[in-house]
């Protein structure tokens, strides 16, 4: 091992690292893999792909993989809030085979299982694939060089190219020297997975904002729901201690929506974990002989739930760049950096209004809520962020994503 000089040396093999060890091996890259975790985890994130998202897994040719695996298929949304007509809000759901040409709408796939799914076809498809990895040192150059431990021995590998995709913490990204910026948080998110909550249609996702709460469930099927909640800055450890479960579960007793009783009477599958919810990103995500992809390279604001859309937009195009030639010697990562900026920048605007929309809590914001809600069933452009957060960012004018606009839609205009 010690003398190969690899392809790709990949550093994580959770959703981002995994899905590209399968890209390449398939097209006939060697590829080395190290992960370090033993056991994938539940890590309270990214179980929903977009529609825009699951158009990309298509493109990099894992869906059928993703669906034999027990992908769910949502189908309609809900919006409930304190200040809607609970009727008015049940008799037009949106349907979510709108978005995208031949995607039926947003996929739903436990995170520890996609994981694994993933990290077993990279095996599957000639990866070297390898766990309990403690990386030691890394050497960013042109032939960048990995030291780690694996079973007691150390070894030294070295690579055409590197790609960091180890998460927000990324230990690429800091030998790399790639500055991570970082917005303010605007509030706290939670997440949960619940069984038992056979009584909620398992097609149908919701959104809803009462009193100081802003829930968020995705089913996955089988009685299987993600929940996510947001609350005020001012509210920390507001889910923590020995009964945050069950505290978690009472939050989402609201009356604007009827049937989140069946989830508050559900049981925990895992644990409840606490975040801010503030975007992370990167101007260039890479440096001679080094690439980011994933959460290594920025993460958006989860309220809007677009991690897995964003890696796996990541991968493909990463790996188009790795597979328009043989010689890699002088690869131009310039378009993908490009294209991730203005992404990320786009998603940052659509997260900051949802959050601005569906988690400030208190009668100023409710007033506007209610506002809002009247203008767009009259302007429906006022709401189009969300189409972005559905079909992809690149699908709307650059105008919808301006201060100017932003005012519009808060109501903070004459």
């Amino acid at each position: 091992m010690t003398e190969k000089i690899w392809d790709l040396v990949i550093v994580g093999g959770g959703i981002a690292g995994s899905a590209l060890a399968i890209t390449m091996a398939r097209a006939g890259r060697s590829v080395l893999v190290l992960e370090k975790s033993m056991v994938f985890e539940d890590r309270v994130r990214g179980e929903w792909i977009s529609p825009w998202g699951v158009r990309e897994v298509k493109r990099v040719g894992l869906y059928d993989l993703l669906v034999k695996a027990g992908g769910h298929h949502l189908d309609r949304h809900i919006t409930y809030d304190e200040t809607k007509d609970i009727e008015t809000a049940e008799a037009a759901p949106l349907p979510l085979s709108m978005f995208v040409e031949g995607v039926p709408g947003p996929l739903c796939i436990g995170h520890p299982h996609h994981c694994q799914t993933l990290f077993d076809e990279a095996t599957r498809a000639g990866a070297a694939t390898l766990r309990g990895v403690d990386i030691l040192m890394i050497v960013p150059a042109n032939t960048p060089a990995v030291t780690f431990t694996h079973q007691g021995e150390t070894h030294t590998v070295r690579a055409r190219l590197l790609i960091g995709a180890d998460g927000r913490q990324s230990a690429v990204r800091e030998a790399a020297g790639i500055p991570l910026n970082q917005d303010k948080p605007h509030h706290w998110f939670a997440g949960m997975l619940v069984d038992g909550v056979t009584e909620w249609d398992d097609k149908l996702q919701a959104i809803g904002t009462e009193g100081d709460f802003a829930f968020l469930a995705f089913p996955q099927g089988d009685g299987r729901v993600r929940i996510y909640g947001s609350f005020a800055l001012e509210q920390r450890g507001r889910f923590a201690g020995p009964t945050a479960q069950y505290d978690f579960l009472r939050a989402f007793e609201l009356g604007c929506s009827p049937a989140n009783r069946h989830i508050a009477e559900g049981q925990p599958a895992g644990p409840v974990l606490s975040y801010f919810n503030n975007d992370s990103w990167t101007d260039t995500p890479y440096r001679p002989g080094v690439v980011l992809i994933g959460d290594a390279a920025g993460w958006n604001d989860p309220i809007i739930g677009l991690g897995l859309s964003i890696t796996y937009r990541d991968v493909r195009i990463v790996s188009e760049i790795l597979k328009e030639t043989d010689d890699w010697s002088a690869l131009d990562f310039a378009p993908y950096a490009e294209e991730r900026a203005e992404r990320m920048r786009r998603l940052r605007f659509a997260a900051s209004l949802t959050s601005s929309i569906d988690a400030e809590f208190g009668e100023k914001a409710k007033a506007r809520r209610k506002s809002f809600f009247e203008r767009a069933a009259a302007d429906p452009t006022l709401g189009i962020h969300g189409f972005a957060i559905m079909a992809g960012p690149e699908n709307l004018p650059p105008e919808y994503f301006t201060p100017e606009h932003r005012a519009r839609v808060l109501g903070e205009t004459a």
